[in-house]
């Protein structure tokens, strides 16, 4: 029971930051509702038992990204000048249309019963967690099969510091 009330107020804690993200008018603001979003949703995987996840979601994204997304904010002076944009009615029916989206996901969600494996057998995921351990089942596949995929994302990663420096030495 507790555990369902936990989810609920982290779940609302994610949900709540993620709006704040996409409606804050501050970029410095949006991040730091971004991070709420992370803490949130670093909360509903130890909730999960998922405590590598957990804390890979709290150092990787709301350490490392979180700041570099606000040195890039800092960099490129985004905090200035803001102007309203022309096209906020269009933003608004998008944003409803994907609310009710996930809103009728979440209700079937909730709705739909789970599927609960018969006594006496065990999942094979657990199994390979038993073997190898939560660590090597995340890492094998990621730096066997996807390894590819990880490279190029480190990257764009790179790109994108690279070209938001350049774009803010041209103002300089």
């Amino acid at each position: 029971m507790i555990r369902e009330i936990l989810w609920w107020i982290f779940a609302a804690e994610a949900v709540l930051g993620a709006l704040g993200m996409v409606l804050s008018r501050n970029p410095v603001g949006s991040l730091l509702s971004l991070v709420v979003t992370f803490f949130g949703l670093a909360a509903i995987y130890v909730l999960l038992g998922a405590f590598f996840i957990s804390a890979i979601q709290v150092i990787v994204y709301a350490g490392a990204i979180m700041v570099l997304f606000l040195f890039v904010i800092m960099l490129l002076n985004l905090g200035h000048d803001y102007h309203a944009d022309l096209r906020r009615g269009v933003w608004l029916v998008l944003g409803g249309l994907a609310s009710g989206l996930i809103g009728f996901v979440l209700y079937r969600a909730v709705r739909t019963p789970s599927l609960e494996l018969p006594s006496g057998l065990t999942s094979p995921l657990d199994e390979l967690v038993q073997r190898q351990g939560a660590v090597g089942v995340i890492a094998a596949p990621l730096f066997r099969d996807f390894s590819v995929a990880f490279e190029v994302t480190s990257v764009l990663l790179l790109v994108a510091a690279i070209g938001a420096v350049v774009l803010a030495k041209r103002r300089v």
